[in-house]
């Protein structure tokens, strides 16, 4: 059967009001909306204004009312600790209407914003779910946090109130949240009046009097009393959350999502793009902290009616790289949603893919890989050794879901290595020159989405509607800018190949360091890579790759590393200048899975660097530093 893709979008594309209020249709609405899309409201212009909605509703109540009160709605399994926790959409409004209650008892109302600083637990859905059912505006921090990070975004959403726990859990080791919480009220200007407290076995704390509440104690009180909170309307454009967009200095950037325009590109979502119907497994394998577990383990799964699985845990070392196996096996996971990273991590490990065939896979059907630039090489991998689609797609924090897809729901178009796929209805993809003209097909530039923004994208920054001009709207008039370098072929498909601050200069040549990452990551040896451009006197510019080998390869680094120079010579050519190769044991990475190359660039360049907050393993700095510094380079 051949794709309904471009019909679809070119029915979005004839009339973009019509196509969300029938995609709206798939949500229960309390009002309906006086407008599809206002025009006039808001920066660009709101969707479904009027409308009242609640998305705790949609995402709980109305599946345990239409019959699917007995159907697991959430699984929590813990690599870490070796447990499982299962809920059904009935068990997990019990769960949810008990926590709400909680918070309306310390005066949480509509409006009011709840942090919420939690590990990998059941208890942080559930806790957004409990602000999303009272119409308050959950901000989630991630867990383990710097206290000082912490404090910024406690004065920028000034909450009401903070959810945490006691601790978090690592590989090897626990992170006590409490003196991290404690440290960052201390900083904070706002004070919030109170803070409900998980505590984990692993390890207690103390609660402080007069502050602290205990959560299992408080939400069992609840429990017993027969609690009931019914989900408060609010407007389809009012805030669900805040999210602070990863690795800020200074001010963070208060990420907004309305309500409305969210569930309704949500849901959408979860057929057209990922092709997973309602009662399926959907296992996104991130982290509640950052966007992808905002829409992908909490929102999206459950507005469709699906299972979603919460997984504490890293791809290898809990215990070995088999562990994405089990989960899947286990929980009969039908699509799996997560960033290249984790692939490469496994594959490194795992070159072979031994521990594959060790599990019945027979359910899963889809991978999903977005959050950094998915190479070919590690998509061949995967596609070889689980002989499914492998499907890249691209989106940001700022949208909420993907720009640019292989949609399977809609069927799915012939995949090219190096491509995110194509426009998703709603964004109509331009790519621009830096003085804002159209560029032709194939030709490298600034990736930009013509105004209006869909259905789910961030109206604005918290309390920083000019920031959110400067930042996203004005350099390119009439576009929003996404920072991101790229172009598009003759086909249509999307090629994103850097961020704008990662296109480098090299004696007048734009060159981009993702064509050259993969490149080098076809070295039969390389697990991972990243290039950087570094300074240079002569070039103004000139690329330094990086790369970490499979484990289990006995050769002379530098046997591999003049191997890597010859490829890139004779892929992209001596113009490339690729002349530094440097072995490393690991990349430094966002808990994300992002690459800090930026970092990595000012280490190399003696440029001064501050340690970005969302850092895996800081020591890994120390690592990089230490190679560099072998060759002559940063010193």
């Amino acid at each position: 059967m051949g794709s309904r893709y471009r019909e679809v979008y070119e029915s979005w594309k004839q009339d973009p009001e019509r196509f969300w209020a029938e995609a709206a249709g798939a949500i229960d609405w309390f009002k309906p909306w006086d407008k599809v899309f206002d025009a006039d409201a808001g920066i660009y212009g709101r969707w479904f204004a009027g409308a009242e909605c609640n998305t705790c509703y949609n995402a709980v109540d109305r599946h345990v009312n239409g019959g699917r009160a007995d159907q697991l709605a959430l699984i929590h399994d813990s690599a870490i600790t070796g447990t499982t926790a299962k809920f059904t959409y009935a068990e997990l409004k019990r769960e949810v209407v008990a926590l709400a209650s909680v918070l309306k008892n310390h005066g949480v109302r509509k409006g009011d914003r709840v942090i919420i600083y939690m590990p990998m637990v059941a208890e942080a859905a559930f806790a957004m779910l409990a602000c999303a059912r009272l119409g308050a505006i959950h901000s989630v921090v991630f867990g383990g946090f710097a206290a000082r990070e912490l404090a910024t975004r406690i004065d920028d959403a000034q909450p009401k109130l903070i959810i945490t726990a006691s601790c978090g859990l690592e590989p090897g080791r626990v992170i006590a949240y409490k003196p991290l919480l404690d440290g960052a009220i201390e900083i904070a200007r706002h004070k919030p009046e109170r803070c409900v407290i998980l505590q984990r076995p692993q390890q207690t704390c103390e609660l402080t009097q007069g502050r602290d509440i205990d959560y299992a104690d408080a939400v069992a009180r609840e429990r017993a009393a027969g609690a009931n909170v019914d989900c408060v309307p609010v407007l389809a454009t009012d805030p669900l959350y805040v999210l602070y967009t990863s690795g800020t200095t200074g001010q963070p950037k208060g990420v907004v999502r309305d309500n409305g325009g969210h569930m309704v590109a949500l849901e959408w979502s979860m057929w057209n793009e990922f092709g997973v119907e309602p009662g399926e497994v959907f296992w996104a394998a991130s982290d509640v902290g950052w966007v992808v577990g905002h829409s992908y383990i909490v929102y999206a799964p459950l507005l469709h009616g699906c299972t979603t699985v919460l997984f504490e845990g890293k791809p290898v070392g809990t215990p070995d790289a088999g562990t994405f196996w089990r989960v899947i096996a286990e929980h009969g996971v039908v699509a799996l949603f997560t960033a290249p990273t984790a692939f490469r991590a496994i594959k490194g490990q795992d070159p072979d893919g031994a521990f594959v065939p060790k599990y019945d896979l027979s359910k899963f059907r889809t991978l999903f890989l977005a959050g950094e630039r998915a190479d070919p090489e590690t998509i061949k991998w995967a596609e070889q050794k689980l002989n499914i689609p492998v499907i890249d797609h691209w989106w940001q924090t700022e949208t909420g879901s993907p720009m640019s897809q292989n949609p399977v729901g809609l069927g799915q178009l012939p995949v090219k290595y190096g491509s995110p796929g194509v426009p998703m209805p709603g964004y109509d993809i331009q790519v621009l020159d830096d003085a804002g003209h159209p560029v032709g097909r194939g030709t490298l530039g600034n990736v930009v989405v013509k105004l209006p923004l869909p259905p789910g994208c961030l109206p604005t920054l918290w309390n920083a509607d000019e920031r959110f001009r400067q930042a996203y709207l004005a350099e390119f008039p009439g576009y929003y800018k996404t920072a991101d370098a790229g172009y598009i072929d003759d086909d249509g498909y999307l090629f994103i190949m850097a961020r704008t601050d990662d296109i480098i200069n090299v004696a007048g040549h734009r060159l981009s360091t993702g064509g050259m990452e993969e490149v080098v990551a076809e070295h039969p040896n390389v697990a991972e890579c990243a290039v950087v451009g570094i300074a240079d006197a002569m070039k103004g510019q000139v690329p330094c790759a990086f790369v970490v080998l499979n484990s289990g390869v006995n050769r002379e680094s530098a046997a591999v590393e003049q191997e890597i120079v010859k490829l890139v010579r004779d892929r992209i050519g001596a113009v490339a200048s690729l002349k530094t190769v440097v072995t490393i044991k690991r990349l430094p990475k966002t808990r994300s899975g992002k690459i800090l190359r930026a970092t990595m660039q000012k280490i190399a360049d003696k440029e001064a660097w501050t340690m970005p907050a969302t850092i895996d393993d800081p020591a890994i700095l120390d690592e990089i530093t230490a190679a560099l510094n072998g060759r002559g380079i940063g010193v």
